[in-house]
């Protein structure tokens, strides 16, 4: 299968029948990064991080209370 990266446009093929592969045809809001992108954006994420005016936003799970 070929995909194209998201932010560089290079074209690449993977395996059709690797599991990356499929959720590319199946759920079309899914899109393909390239490994050289993929880890720019770690590398900057985590010196973002470790600056301190990076905040990650989780959604914070509520207990239910059993009565």
């Amino acid at each position: 299968m070929r995909v194209k990266c998201v932010l560089c446009d290079t074209i690449e093929s993977i395996d059709s029948h690797c599991l990356e592969a499929k959720r590319l045809r199946n759920r079309r809001l899914h899109t393909y990064m390239c490994s050289p992108c993929h880890q720019r954006i770690k590398e900057k994420t985590t010196k973002r991080v470790k600056t301190g005016n990076f905040r990650i936003y989780r959604e914070q799970k509520k207990e239910q209370h059993l009565s």
